[in-house]
């Protein structure tokens, strides 16, 4: 069977819940996976999401910032949700299919969203570059234990951070800004392999091509510019990673009205 995952920071669901519609309708994605809802629970959309052919979704959020959801076509035999740094930020969601998913039952899907780290690229001035690597450490310790439970998964999100020279335009320019440091692009680096995850775009598109998945708004026009940092990220078990038979970036949903300024990440698994 095939399965199709999606991931996409969002920047409000429901500012933008018609540029979801349409990008589900367009995509198709089996699960859709969504970042910075920024919306408490008890106002994010449920009923109009589920009315796009995605009855099964699971959401943590909160006013005005964060929030993850998961949208499906198939059910869920669990789901789950960790507090990162003792916070309940609503920075992560996880669900595992059921078996009406067929050949994809059992597998677990990790939804994350990585804090963006502040200007200051120094953690004795910028509490929030603090967090940031205090986050990214979590997810370290997460990892390996998630490696020796040896499930098979997906780890998809925004992660903020633009790991590898040619997911940004100018390495050299970059190289003393968030999310393109030393220090965060090495803690990736090593949570990811210390973890064995593969990082499906580089498998299938590997440098020196460029990938972006995120566009500055300060950007008079993003398109012509085309200063982009790859900040959005699906990576696979080594047991799934085989399956993996496409990876995309919707890059036209950036250019739509009143758009985030992340576009879509989508992976297709043949199971």
């Amino acid at each position: 069977m095939q399965l199709v995952v999606s991931t996409w920071n969002i920047n409000s669901v429901r500012l933008r819940i018609d540029q979801v519609r349409r990008f589900l309708e367009t995509v198709r994605p089996d699960i859709l996976c969504l970042q910075e809802t920024k919306c408490p629970d008890d106002k994010f959309p449920l009923k109009e999401l589920q009315s796009y052919g995605y009855p099964f979704v699971v959401h943590i959020g909160q006013k005005g910032y964060n929030g993850v959801a998961i949208l499906s076509r198939y059910p869920f035999l669990e789901t789950g949700a960790m507090q990162m740094c003792e916070r309940p930020d609503a920075r992560h969601i996880s669900i595992t299919l059921a078996k009406e998913a067929k050949a994809a039952a059992g597998l677990t899907l990790h939804n994350f969203y990585v804090p963006a780290g502040g200007d200051i690229p120094d953690t004795t001035l910028n509490d929030k570059f603090a967090h940031k690597l205090q986050f990214l450490a979590e997810m370290r310790r997460w990892g390996e234990r998630h490696r020796k439970g040896g499930a098979p998964g997906i780890l998809v999100g925004d992660l903020n951070v633009a790991p590898l020279e040619h997911d940004v335009w100018s390495h050299k320019q970059l190289l003393n800004v968030v999310s393109h440091t030393p220090v965060e692009t090495e803690t990736l680096e090593t949570l990811r392999q210390e973890a064995e995850w593969v990082d499906g775009m580089r498998v299938l598109r590997p440098e020196p091509e460029k990938v972006y998945s995120w566009w500055s708004y300060r950007s008079p026009d993003w398109a012509a510019a085309n200063k982009g940092r790859r900040l959005d990220h699906i990576w696979l078990t080594p047991d799934i990673a085989p399956t993996l038979k496409s990876m995309s970036v919707t890059s036209e949903t950036r250019g739509w009205d009143r758009p985030s300024d992340h576009a879509p990440v989508t992976a297709v698994l043949e199971l």
